[in-house]
């Protein structure tokens, strides 16, 4: 990864605790639902991109589990955490196999190109 990102190490303990603690629930959710689905998308409501990378999804008949965190009037701390879990700034995150192949532009090129669930 070409992203800097503090290692623990420079992080106080104070602030670490509060880091990994951060709506640690709803990581964990995201994490359970990944280890049982092989697709995933974590998306948001009233979002046109999220609707989108749905839409070409259940166009190719692929069967996914969907985990939907707020609007964009709500919800957008336990999205800040999901995003600050996945490094993946935007919603839609498309997960296959446990993997983030990013969000809506990739799943709609890996469709395309047959390499979805490769």
């Amino acid at each position: 990864m070409n992203r800097d990102i503090l290692t623990s190490d420079k992080i106080h303990p104070e602030a670490l605790k509060a880091i990994t603690g951060y709506h640690s629930s709803v990581v964990t959710e995201v994490i359970t639902t990944l280890a049982t689905n092989d697709v995933v998308i974590v998306g948001m409501a009233q979002n046109p991109v999220v609707k989108k990378a749905r839409k070409a999804l259940d166009e190719a008949g692929i069967k996914y589990a969907y985990l939907e965190y707020g609007s964009y009037f709500s919800g957008w701390r336990p999205r800040l955490a999901i995003k600050l879990w996945s490094g993946w700034p935007t919603y839609p995150q498309v997960f296959v196999k446990g993997k983030l192949i990013g969000g809506c532009d990739e799943t709609v090129k890996a469709l395309k190109d047959k390499t979805f669930l490769a």
